[in-house]
Formats: structure tokens, sequence, C-alpha cells
């Protein structure tokens, strides 16, 4: 089970360590320089599978960020179990080559896995909003399954895991011929070891078999027999035309680790103090020939602000996104839906407001970034409409709870009217009917426990 130590002390004026360490498998020290000092070395971007990263470039450009604001080199401390290493490097920006500046190899006794950075960065630390502890807070919601410790400038804060259940592990496929771009198409020409057109449709893409590819070549105007490498410019161009014309079976989902239902009810509750809690999953669809799918997890009520526009936490392959958020297509699709028929108010073209948290999390092999940032996603119309179609499931799953919740609510003011005027009636019946009070009382009260039902939890 993860577990993740981060320290942020300042060390100087707007000048700080950050120290993070984990328990993971660790690196192997031939390609400790490599996966820290030299920018685009990552392992995933040629991967069809979800992924937390895409290409190595965050971690090279902390690195990065670090020297040229401080000067000083980056430690990395890594173990697969064996002798730990223990390297001080940078990155020489003229050569994107790492700079190794010293390696110590020692003992490891403890038998400790995983890596561990310390670097020294300038910047500004803030607590509130766009934050680093919201952020870490975002992530422990997305990652219920993690032990999350942060030790920053103003205290410790610990987010705890409260399940034991592991994300389903994601597995590589192969790209599908309506998700191909041309480039990426022109590279895999080149460097196919398939002899045939046929055989380099049919080994190198999923979904299709021999008369598809078959199909695919009459529609480019290309002989079977031709050699992939052999393709001009134009030939490639048709190629990947009639590539997109064909109709082809969808890609497989397995390549997706989505957040479950249960995840995102545990995450929620863990950190957000609401009353009532819904997740919703759709079934994973295709955009551009990639799959995606959409999950969704709203909070309401409890100790949530009643007259603010409500809280969105967006994520992409369970990594939050703090900026851009009016940009993204998650904003769009909640802007789209008409929040008033589930019990929220809703100024015309803008967010509901009302003690509510909107959890939106897109997990594809391919996330649709707008900007090389990575901090909003694309409106793809396949994309918003999944989105809308999850947040519309969740919202009559909350509409049935605050219609429930409302009808408590009258049945507890009229008991409320009764009672008060219980005495009164009471009194005058007594004297009517010449009896004891106290029975008739007592009778009154019996009469309204019976007939006036009140669920416990909900008459607030």
């Amino acid at each position: 089970m993860p577990e993740i130590f981060i320290s942020l002390k300042q060390v100087g004026v707007n000048r700080f360590k950050v120290v993070i360490e984990d328990n993971g498998p660790g690196i192997i020290e031939s390609k400790v320089p490599f996966a820290f000092g030299k920018l685009l070395f990552g392992s995933k971007f040629h991967k069809l599978r979800q992924t937390r990263g895409i290409m190595g470039v965050g971690i090279h450009g902390a690195v990065l960020y670090s020297q040229l604001t401080t000067g000083k080199p980056v430690s990395v401390t890594t173990s697969t179990g064996k002798d730990k290493h223990i390297f001080e490097l940078m990155i020489d920006v003229t050569k994107n080559e790492p700079n190794v500046i010293s390696h110590k190899k020692e003992k490891n006794p403890e038998k400790w896995h995983g890596v561990k950075v310390e670097m020294e960065v300038e910047g500004r630390y803030v607590e509130k909003g766009q934050s680093i502890l919201e952020y870490i807070k975002q992530t422990a919601i997305a990652n219920p399954h993690a032990n999350i410790f942060f030790d920053g400038p103003s205290g410790k804060a610990e987010f705890k895991r409260v399940t034991n259940e592991l994300p389903k592990q994601p597995k590589e496929i192969k790209p599908h011929p309506h998700g191909i771009e041309l480039g990426i198409l022109r590279r895999m020409l080149s460097a196919t070891k398939a002899k045939n057109l046929i055989s380099f449709l049919t080994t190198e893409f999923c979904r299709v078999g021999r008369s598809s590819a078959e199909q695919v070549c009459k529609l480019a105007k290309l002989e079977h027999s031709r050699k992939p490498q052999d393709l001009n410019t134009e030939e490639s161009d048709r190629l990947h035309k009639a590539m997109q014309m064909v109709k082809l079976i969808a890609p497989p989902t397995d390549c997706l680790s989505p957040l479950t239902e249960s995840l995102i009810t545990e995450g929620l509750k863990k950190e957000i103090e609401a009353e009532h809690f819904v997740a919703i999953s759709r079934p994973p669809t295709v955009y551009r020939g990639n799959p995606f799918q959409i999950s969704v997890g709203l909070a309401y009520g409890g100790n949530l602000p009643l007259n603010e526009t409500v809280k969105i936490f967006r994520f992409a392959n369970k990594v939050p996104l703090l900026y851009h958020q009016s940009d993204c297509a998650i904003t769009e699709a909640i802007t789209e839906v008409d929040w008033r028929r589930y019990g929220l108010q809703q100024p015309a073209g803008a967010l509901p407001i009302g003690p509510l948290v909107i959890l939106v999390h897109f997990a594809s092999v391919w996330v649709p970034f707008t900007t090389e940032g990575k901090q909003a996603i694309a409106n793809y119309p396949e994309i918003v409409r999944e989105i809308k179609l999850a947040l519309q499931d969740a919202g009559r799953k909350l509409a049935k709870y605050i219609s429930q919740k409302r009808r408590a609510r009258e049945k507890f003011l009229r008991k409320q009217i009764f009672e008060r005027y219980i005495p009164v009636v009471s009194e005058s019946l007594a004297k009517l009917t010449r009896k004891d009070q106290k029975t008739i009382l007592s009778r009154l009260e019996d009469m309204i426990k019976r007939r006036v039902e009140i669920k416990t939890g909900l008459e607030k």
C-alpha cells in the first residue's frame, strides 16, 4: 500500500527545501541519471495505458527549476530493496544530458525500497485556494488507498487511507486506427518490422483483422504487398484517411483504471464533512479511437456553505486539476446541466449554488488537455456528453435525497406545531368532556407519534 512523505521547510527568504519519499519499487541505479536529468526521457508516452504521467517532463521540470533558481544539485536516493544509491545531479541544458555530481552506494539492512528526492527551490508558500495543501488533499480523495504525510511550514497534516482496496491495474493495448495521428502513423511505418501493409495493420493495431486491413488498403488504393517503409508522404496520408473511414470494433477498455463508486464515496467521506454522498461510474466509451471513462461523485449538506457556488474537484487519471477551471470540459458540462431539477439554485448559464461538492474523474489512455500545462480537458462533444450524463444520473439520486429531506422537514415542523398546541387543546377538551386532562394529553401525544413519521437523521 502506498506511503508518501512530503516535507516543505523554509530555509531562507522565499527559499524552501522540498523532500519527497515513497515506498514504491524504486529505480534501477543505471536509469536514475536519465529519469531525473534528461528531458523527454519517459517510459509512458509511447504506451497506450492509463498512467498519472505521460512523458516524464514533470520531474525534469522540477530539477531544472531547482538548479535555475538556487544553483544547487538535486539529491536522489533510490533502492529496489538491495543497496541504496545516492545521486547528486543536475541537467546539462546545452546538451539535454544528466550531469552527475556524485554517486554513492550504501548498505541497506532495512531492505528499504522506493525513491527519495531532495531539492531547494525559490517560491512563495500559500495555504488557501490553489495551494500545495489543496493539491495533496484532492490527491488523497482520488487515492483513498494511500497514506500521505505532509510536513509544511505551518505544521503537519496526515491523510490516512480509508480502504485497502487497490485500484485495478491497467493493461497496455495497441493503438486503435481511429485514434492514431498522422505523424505517429508515419513513425510507426518507418519503424515496423512487418513485411507488408496487411501484416502492419493487423499486428501494430488493435481491432484490425485481415478483412478490415484489406478494406483499408483498397480505400487507400495501395497494394497489400507494399512494404510499410516504402510509402511516401502522399501514400501515408491516403492510408491514414482510409483508416478513419473503415468501421471497426471499439478498442478494449481494460487499459483503464477508473475511480470506482466505492472509492469515490470513501475518498469524499474522508475529506468532506457532508451528510449525503452519491457516486456514479459510467460505462467506458470512445472518442477518436481512445477509450475513456467518466466517474462522478457528489457530497451534499453537512458543513458545506449554503449560499456559495458549488466546489468542483476535477481529476484526469487521478491527478487533480487546480487551474484553468473555466476552460475545462468538466466545468462546461456542469454548467450545462439544469441543477434546478435536482433541488439546487442555478443562475442562468452559471454554476449551481448550494451546499455541494462535485467530483468528476476522467480516465483515459490519452487525455486531451488544452495546453502543455495539463490543467484543463478539451471540450470534445463526446466527452462533454458523457460527463453530463454521469452528472444527471448522480443529480437524480441527489434529488431523491433532497426531496426526502424536505418532506421529513415538513413533517417535523408539523409535529412541532401540534406539540405546541397540545396543552391548550387538552385543557379545552378536558373542560368540554369533563375528563382527566393528563389522560387526554397522553393520548394526543401518542396519536402524533403514530401519525407523523419522523425519519431519523433528516429532521434538521
